[in-house]
C-alpha cells in the first residue's frame, strides 16, 4: 500500500478539529457548572444538595424573574466570558517559537503547547472546576452519604396511623401562618437576635405575650435540619415530621408524578380524618416547587394562589409583582376566605404562606417605611407590622374564641449577601414560632433544643389533641416536656443521621409501599 502525504494531512486535520471541540466542551462544562454553583451559593447560601436537587427537578412555574436576571448577570455572563478567553488561549496556534530576550544576554526559546497539551490542560481545568463546584453545593458529601444507610426511621419514626390521636369533643379551628424566611436573627442582640436593633418588634411582642418555644429563657426558635432548608422541605417538616429527601434514581413513582410523599401520614391526613375543612393559600403560583402536589396528595380541600386571587377579584386582571402578589393582598384574601370558612358546619384548618420577605432583597410594597439603611430590613419590619394587623383582625372575629393561631418561619433567609454583611458567622440562626390561643399550657417552653419537625405533633397538641406517646414522625410534642430527638441524640448526631441514605424512607414514604 502506497503512503500518500495528503491522506495523512486530512487525518491530522480531522484529529486536530476533534481535539479543538473537546477542548471547548471541557472548558464550557467546567465554567458553566462553576458559575452556576457559585451563583447558587451566593444567592441561596448553604442550603444543602437536597434543596438544589429538588429545585432542578421540579416545576419552575412562577419563579420570580429577578432570580433569572440575577443568574444571567452573576452566573451565566461571567462564565461565558471565562469560556471565551480560556478557549482562545488554549486554541492559539503559533508557527514559530517564542523567544524571550533577557537583558540581551540570554535567549530563552518557548515552544507553545501542542493541541494535545491544550486538551490535557482543559480536562484538568474542567475536573478542578467540577470538583470545586460539587464541594460548594454539597454534592460530594451527598454522594458519600448515598452509600451510608441510616436506621433512624426504623428506630425513631412514629407512624401517626399506629398511635391514638384523640381530639377534644369541641374541635378547635386552626390558622397556620408560614412566614417566608422569618427567623429570630432579626431581633436585637439583647433579645437573642443578631442585630443591634429589633427589626420585627411586633413579632417579638407576640411571641413574648403568647406561647413561644425557645432555646433560652427568652424568645427563641427552631433549628432547621437537612431536608427542610427550603420552602417545600419546610412545609414537609412542619406537616409530616420528616425531612424531604430525594434519591438521584427516582423514577415515575416519585414526587414528579401526582404522588408526593404518598406513604407519609401528615397533619392534613390527621385533620381530614377528624372532619376538618382544610385550605392552603399562597400569593404566588402554587405549582412552584411541588406545593400543589403535596397538599393535594394529603387531603387539602381548597388551594388558593395568585391566579385564584385574580379570579376572585382580589387583584386586577393580569396583575403580577414579585412572585405574584404582595402580602397586603394575601392578607385581604385570607380575611375574605376565613369568614366564609367560619360559617361552615365543621372546624377549619387554614394555612397560608407569605412571600414578601423572600430573597433576593425582599419586596418593598407601598406600606413599607424607609427606616433602615438595608432595604431587606425594611421589608421584614413591614412584614412584622402586617402580620400584627392581621392577628388583631382575627382577634375581633367571632371565630377567634375557638381558634388557635400558629405563626412559624418556614426556614432561615437565603439572602446570603445580607447575612454575610450583618450576621456574625458563629451566630446560630433559628426560625420563629408563636402559638396564640392554644388550648393547652406548658411549663416546658424554654431552654429546649428542637427543630421544625417537632412542630407536627406540637401544633396538634395546641388545638387540644392528646397524642399517645407524644411523638409523630420524627417530631416530639413540645408541650409535653418529652425530650426531642435533638435533645436525646445531640444536634450533630441527629443532623448526621438525617443526611444519610435510607431505603426505608424511599420505600415507605416516597413510593408508599
Amino acid at each position: 500500500m502506497k503512503f500518500r502525504l495528503e491522506d495523512y494531512t486530512i487525518k491530522k486535520s480531522i484529529g486536530s478539529k476533534i481535539i479543538c471541540v473537546l477542548i471547548v466542551l471541557a472548558v464550557t462544562l467546567g465554567f458553566l457548572l462553576f458559575g452556576a454553583a457559585r451563583w447558587y451559593i451566593d444567592v441561596y447560601g448553604d442550603v444543602g444538595f437536597d434543596a438544589i436537587l429538588f429545585t432542578l427537578t421540579t416545576s419552575k412555574s412562577g419563579v420570580q424573574s429577578g432570580l433569572i436576571i440575577s443568574y444571567i448577570k452573576k452566573g451565566l455572563i461571567p462564565s461565558l466570558i471565562c469560556i471565551l478567553l480560556v478557549s482562545i488561549i488554549l486554541l492559539l496556534k503559533f508557527k514559530k517559537r517564542i523567544v524571550l530576550n533577557i537583558r540581551k544576554k540570554i535567549n530563552i526559546g518557548i515552544y507553545p503547547f501542542t493541541r494535545l497539551t491544550a486538551l490535557i490542560i482543559s480536562l484538568i481545568l474542567c475536573i478542578v472546576l467540577v470538583y470545586n463546584s460539587s464541594n460548594a453545593m454539597g454534592f460530594t458529601q451527598y454522594l458519600k452519604d448515598l452509600f451510608i444507610q441510616t436506621t433512624l426511621y426504623e428506630d425513631e419514626y412514629v407512624n401517626p396511623d399506629d398511635v391514638e390521636i384523640t381530639f377534644p369533643e369541641e374541635k378547635q379551628n386552626i390558622i397556620i401562618i408560614y412566614m417566608e424566611s422569618m427567623e429570630t436573627t432579626f431581633f436585637a442582640k439583647e433579645q437573642g437576635g443578631a442585630l443591634d436593633y429589633n427589626v420585627i418588634p411586633e413579632l417579638y411582642q407576640l411571641a413574648e405575650e403568647n406561647t413561644n418555644f425557645s432555646q433560652n429563657d427568652g424568645v427563641g426558635g427552631s433549628y432547621v435540619m437537612p431536608g427542610a432548608t427550603w420552602t417545600i422541605g419546610a412545609l414537609v417538616a412542619h406537616n409530616a415530621g420528616l425531612p424531604l429527601k430525594l434519591p438521584l434514581d427516582m423514577d415515575e413513582n416519585s414526587y414528579t408524578s401526582d404522588d408526593f410523599l404518598s406513604g407519609a401520614t401528615t397533619m392534613q391526613n390527621v385533620l381530614d380524618e377528624a372532619g376538618y375543612y382544610q385550605a392552603f393559600m399562597v400569593g404566588s403560583d402554587i405549582d412552584f416547587g411541588g406545593r400543589r402536589q403535596f397538599y393535594l396528595e394529603h387531603k387539602a380541600d381548597k388551594m388558593y394562589d395568585v391566579f385564584n386571587a385574580e379570579d376572585d377579584g382580589i387583584i386586577p386582571e393580569g396583575y403580577w409583582v414579585w412572585w405574584g402578589m404582595e402580602d397586603s393582598y394575601l392578607y385581604e384574601y385570607a380575611k375574605q376566605e376565613l369568614l366564609e370558612m367560619a360559617d361552615m358546619d365543621c372546624p377549619f384548618a387554614f394555612s397560608m404562606l407569605t412571600v414578601d420577605t423572600h430573597h433576593i432583597g425582599g419586596y418593598e410594597c407601598e406600606y413599607c417605611d424607609d427606616v433602615y439603611e438595608e432595604g431587606y430590613e425594611n421589608v421584614y419590619a413591614c412584614a412584622s407590622k402586617q402580620l400584627d394587623e392581621f392577628i388583631s383582625w382575627c382577634e375581633q372575629q367571632d371565630f377567634y374564641e375557638n381558634t388557635t393561631i400558629v405563626i412559624v418561619g418556614d426556614h432561615p433567609s437565603m439572602d446570603s449577601e445580607y447575612i454575610e454583611r450583618n450576621v456574625d458567622s458563629d451566630y446560630v440562626r433559628r426560625t420563629y414560632n408563636c402559638f396564640i390561643n392554644p388550648v393547652i399550657d406548658s411549663e416546658y417552653t424554654k431552654n429546649r433544643d428542637f427543630c421544625t419537625m417537632d412542630m407536627f405533633p406540637t401544633i396538634l397538641a395546641a388545638i387540644g389533641c392528646d397524642i399517645e406517646g407524644d411523638r409523630l414522625g420524627l417530631g416530639t410534642n413540645l408541650f409535653s416536656g418529652k425530650e426531642t430527638l435533638i435533645e436525646e441524640m445531640g444536634y450533630k448526631a441527629f443532623e448526621r443521621e438525617l443526611s444519610k441514605a435510607s431505603e426505608y424512607y424511599t420505600k415507605h414514604f416516597l413510593l408508599g409501599e
